[in-house]
């Protein structure tokens, strides 16, 4: 038996709206997750970009379970002496409330070139407003629901 690997122009790829509102925040990022990875098809192989694009609305209203939005805290270093800093979920969720779904997706995609170019596929906007009406976005499928 050969093995199967898709060629470009054998992937197809779709375009997906998610509502974020009163979604859980780590389970609306796995089900985004895969749908950017393209684990959800059959086509699926680890080392090729044949995943979809996703659209999610709604990002300021994504539900948080728990302490999470007074006690989460990201952390980035800049690499020189005294350049932790922290910024706190909620803080972030004021300020930039798209910025939240997008570290939790990314953290859930390979950590490789391959991961960054999935992540570009990904379009987060804080409320219901977004500019991919070209494209005609499906809500995604009843077996493929959050």
């Amino acid at each position: 038996m050969k093995t199967f690997i898709p060629k470009t122009d054998d992937v197809e790829k779709a375009w997906y709206i998610v509502n974020a509102e009163d979604k859980a925040l780590g389970r609306l990022a796995s089900r985004v997750a895969t749908i950017l990875s393209g684990k959800h098809k059959p086509i699926y192989v680890p080392h090729a970009d044949v995943g979809d694009y996703v659209i999610v609305i709604n990002a300021a209203k994504v539900r948080l379970t728990g302490k999470k939005l007074e006690q989460k805290v990201y952390y980035h270093y800049s690499g020189y002496p005294g350049g932790l800093k922290e910024t706190r979920l909620f803080d972030l969720m004021e300020k930039n409330p798209e910025e939240v779904i997008k570290r939790a997706v990314k953290g859930m995609l390979p950590k490789n070139k391959l991961g960054k170019k999935m992540l570009t596929k990904l379009k987060v906007y804080p409320d219901k407003e977004h500019h991919q009406e070209a494209q005609k976005p499906v809500p995604i499928p009843e077996e493929m629901e959050i």
